[in-house]
């Protein structure tokens, strides 16, 4: 166990690991010396921030705190917390189950643990963050919380109502982190598409799209999670007319089937999602559409799952993820629906839907064999391994760029792109 030193785990999401980047150099201004995701936990401090989305990501929670409870009782580690979701969701069952967490914090209380160590949190570094992605991007987070009522959602719950962040200060966020050598930014919230409806009283991000595509050094801004009822259009023209500003957007639509869709309370109906698409493709040429489909919600039909099936067939989403439908204790539709989708059907189902899913994306693949595109390059192993716009980090292809030539991690280069696999691009700096 090494003396001040602070170890950081952070589970789930970007918007957790924003949180723990705070709380990271708020550590460091206080004197300890801090690690995130460090392959040898031996802290004598150790904060583990915590996902409570859906079932699985509890579960991955609980099993890390239990394995670092171990590690505690035979003295490898000092101190214990827990913070984030899972904390803010089921304090009072963790602190029942998990006595010898040393205490609990939810996901906006962490500034009270710099107080338990004895120390200050320092707001005149409030902006300050210790950036654990590669050095040349981060995650900008825009908001917090979400004012939808979707059914199954447990986000609401966990967050409480969206609070936009005030324009001005995301803007100077931007500005210090370009100053450290960041050029590309993920602007990510639980709904990027409400943000300022709180503040301002009107959706305005397309206004601090602008705003951030001016900041001097920005090449990449690449936007997720926005919703698709009353969508600002206006985002559309900033998308095409800014250079800088990605053809990519991250919209999850969950469902197609009306039935479905009114039940799990997203306020748009079939029809409505296949125009907003069209006029997405149409508007952005070139967009590459990110989504997140939801396989056996409760009374989905055999019919209700073909509509979501050639759903995916019409619209050839670039970048899709799937998930089984997970009864969320305090949710809408724990209250009012019962779970009865067979776990064996959900399963065919996201196997099913998947593999449609590969099938597309390699066609998509296959048709950038031959074209010069703009790689950002992340990392260097045997090849050097960068993305296009079109691809976010860690979720998204990654292309592979021989070593037939010098390039410098974290600038961006065009590509002759030779051969293509499902997620993955081969390719050859342009000289």
């Amino acid at each position: 166990m090494r003396k001040d030193k602070v170890d950081i785990i952070t589970l789930g999401c970007s918007k957790n690991l924003v949180d723990s980047e705070r709380l990271m150099r708020q550590l460091q201004l206080n004197g300890y010396t801090v690690t995130h995701d460090a392959k040898k936990i031996n802290g004598e401090i150790v904060v583990v921030n915590t996902c409570a989305f859906i079932g699985d990501a509890q579960e991955e929670s609980i099993n890390l705190i239990l394995e670092l409870g171990e590690e505690k009782k035979r003295g490898s580690i000092g101190k214990l917390y827990v913070m984030g979701c899972l904390s803010e969701r089921f304090l009072e069952e963790l602190q029942q189950e998990l006595p010898f967490v040393d205490r609990f914090y939810g996901k906006f209380n962490w500034k009270e643990l710099l107080n338990d160590l004895g120390k200050a949190y320092l707001s005149e570094f409030s902006e300050d963050r210790v950036v654990t992605t590669p050095g040349h991007y981060a995650y900008l987070k825009i908001a917090e919380g979400c004012d939808r009522k979707c059914s199954y959602c447990s986000i609401p719950i966990i967050t409480g109502r969206y609070r936009s962040r005030p324009m001005e200060e995301i803007v100077k966020e931007a500005r210090l982190l370009t100053e450290k050598g960041i050029s590309e930014f993920q602007l990510i919230a639980q709904d990027l598409t409400y943000y300022g409806q709180d503040l301002y009283h009107k959706a305005v991000l397309p206004e601090l799209v602008e705003r951030l595509s001016d900041v001097p050094g920005v090449e990449w801004l690449r936007l997720h999670y926005g919703y698709p009822s009353h969508f600002p259009h206006e985002l559309l023209r900033v998308m095409r007319e800014r250079e800088n500003v990605c053809k990519y957007l991250d919209i999850a639509l969950q469902h197609i089937s009306n039935p479905v869709l009114k039940r799990m309370r997203r306020h748009i109906t079939k029809e409505e999602t296949y125009e907003l698409i069209a006029r997405i493709r149409e508007e952005v040429p070139g967009i590459h559409l990110r989504t997140t489909l939801m396989v056996g919600y409760p009374g989905e039909t055999d019919d209700d799952f073909e509509q979501l099936m050639q759903f995916a067939r019409d619209m050839r989403f670039e970048r899709m993820g799937a998930f089984a439908y997970s009864h969320e204790v305090g949710t809408h539709s724990y209250k009012n629906e019962q779970d009865n989708v067979p776990d064996e059907v959900k399963q065919q189902r996201l196997n099913a839907l998947m593999d449609l899913q590969e099938a597309i994306s390699a066609e998509v693949q296959e048709e950038k064999v031959g074209k010069t595109l703009r790689v950002m390059l992340d990392r260097e192993e045997d090849y050097y391994i960068g993305r296009t716009e079109f691809d976010s980090p860690e979720v998204d292809p990654e292309v592979l760029v021989h070593k037939d030539a010098d390039m410098e991690l974290g600038k961006i280069y065009s590509v002759q792109i030779e051969a293509a696999e499902p997620f993955e691009l081969y390719g050859r700096k342009v000289v």
